[in-house]
């Protein structure tokens, strides 16, 4: 059985999506997450676009080890040496770089003369510019890919052209992006087919699908049936617009329907849902619960003719087990009660290894929320554990919080921040506790940050969850998200704002 390499872009495409950047600790953390996934390239980032995805680059390809690191470049000089500065020290480097292809891109993006006075002298010179784009890069590393932007659009004769070139050059993978999700699969299928025809065995045929019209997982399939070898996507499907093709739901296709694609990967499926939440909370993205494979309501059971079948036979409503993507039917149920080896454990099943040390610090946080509920869940936890992946410096503490509120009432609120060695108080009046709130702590700590979102949502099930307060700020041009959750809504929005305070402090300084 032929094998399906996995490339996964959540670190560069990925993050497109959220408007900002991850720090390098948080992509480094990830990483090693998707390294466990057992993807076989993981694209790490964009080095020419800022030092921080540069450093993320970096950071990436020294610490992770057993995959090919990938960095992404235009087919510019000085992208293509960031890429290979950053590399210096993966084990299996690889640099991506490439040109839009189609005649939308070449005369909307390619539009001064340098580049030609009509489209013919554009072509030309941009099959020009990707040849001498692969050849630089071949200095630098062995593995060469080439993506062909908006190839799902392109004039079949000169994609082919640019394609043969690029392989003449030394490209190793050919990437045939569907850019902006327009192909359908009865299009796309056959476009793949035919490449694979052209190209042979000199290079990997590669397949990168977006979805604008919800059908980047079939397009991606139907690219796998016609002879691609690799596929490019994303943890839950995020990316620019509306996403990319989700992984998880890709590779358990090929997993489930091995009868018809008759292809493997090497993926452990089992790591789908750890990697799906790590994900999810490092972009402050819910995932819906009728996701596929990976939301919470995929292997749930509510009306009475599927429970009933379920029941008598799971096949009848499960193509799938839950234990295949991670999920089990027997956990540990965690408590006040449960101890520190119990909390340890479950970290460790969740990914999270952590020093003696760090679970004594850990283990007070979990007992305060313990004290708080009956029971708490796996999201409690990774909500807890956000903020010491992160690692923000702490400029801004909030010391103490009151509101006050109700009918007739106005809403006020009265805080105390530390910030630095200083100890400031204030209160203010607001439409509500949460305003309230946020307008006595932009006074107090005398700062002028833009609340562009707000957002809610229970962490974990039943009446005393956890409620995860996710805040986008702006101040001086940067965007930052920020997080919070407590069992009270309030200090989670306060812990969110603050959060966010803390990251825009840092990203200032960086």
């Amino acid at each position: 059985m032929e094998r399906v390499i996995i490339f996964d872009t959540t670190l560069r495409d990925g993050e497109q999506s959220a408007g900002l950047r991850l720090g390098s600790k948080e992509k480094l953390e990830i990483a090693r997450q998707l390294a466990r996934l057992g993807v076989d390239v993981i694209e790490a980032g964009y080095p020419n676009s800022s030092p921080e995805d540069f450093e993320a680059v970096r950071l990436i390809g020294a610490k992770v080890k057993g995959v090919s690191v990938c960095a992404l470049s235009r087919v510019v000089p000085a992208d293509i040496e960031a890429c290979a500065k950053a590399l210096k020290e993966a084990e299996h480097p690889r640099i991506h770089t490439g040109i839009g292809v189609s005649d939308i891109h070449i005369e909307g993006k390619f539009r001064n003369d340098k580049y030609g006075k009509d489209l013919a002298e554009k072509k030309k010179k941009i099959l020009g510019m990707a040849e001498e784009a692969v050849r630089r890069a071949r200095e630098y590393v062995d593995d060469v890919e080439f993506y062909a932007e908006d190839s799902g659009r392109a004039e079949r004769s000169y994609l082919f052209k640019v394609l043969h070139a690029v392989v003449e050059a030394g490209a190793t993978v050919i990437n045939v992006p569907d850019t902006t999700g327009y192909s359908l699969p009865s299009q796309f299928g056959p476009l793949i087919r035919d490449i694979c025809a052209e190209i042979g065995d000199r290079a990997i045929v590669s397949i990168h699908c977006h979805d604008d019209l919800g059908m980047a997982v079939a397009n991606s399939l139907a690219g796998i049936e016609n002879g691609a070898r690799q596929v490019e996507g994303t943890i839950n499907g995020i990316g620019e617009r509306a996403g990319n093709a989700a992984l998880e739901e890709v590779v358990m296709a090929i997993c489930t329907r091995r009868d018809a694609l008759r292809v493997g990967t090497g993926i452990d499926t089992r790591q789908f849902y750890r990697t799906s939440r790590m994900v999810s909370n490092a972009f402050g993205m819910s995932i819906p619960p009728n996701k596929a494979v990976v939301g919470s309501n995929a292997f749930a059971h509510s009306s009475g003719i599927h429970v009933d079948g379920f029941l008598k036979e799971r096949a009848t409503y499960e193509i799938m087990s839950p234990e295949d993507v991670g999920l089990s039917k027997s956990r540990v149920v965690l408590t006040a009660r449960t101890g520190r080896h119990g909390l340890k454990h479950r970290l460790e099943e969740l990914g999270f290894a952590l020093s003696p040390e760090e679970i004594e610090q850990v283990y007070a946080q979990f007992l305060n929320i313990a004290d708080r509920k009956q029971e708490v869940f796996d999201d409690d936890l990774l909500a807890m554990m956000r903020d010491k992946v992160n690692e923000i410096p702490e400029r801004y503490r909030l010391d103490y919080l009151h509101t006050s509120g109700g009918t007739g009432a106005i809403p006020t609120a009265t805080v105390r921040l530390r910030i630095g060695d200083e100890v400031r108080q204030g209160a203010s009046c607001g439409d509500g506790p949460v305003d309230a709130t946020y307008k006595a702590i932009t006074e107090v700590a005398g700062i002028k940050a833009e609340l562009l979102q707000y957002e809610i949502r229970s962490a974990s099930a039943g009446a005393e969850a956890i409620g995860e307060v996710t805040v986008r700020l702006r101040e001086k041009g940067l965007q930052v998200i920020g997080h919070g959750a407590s069992t009270d809504i309030i200090e989670a929005s306060a812990k969110a704002y603050i959060d966010g305070m803390n990251r825009l402090a840092a990203a200032e300084k960086r």
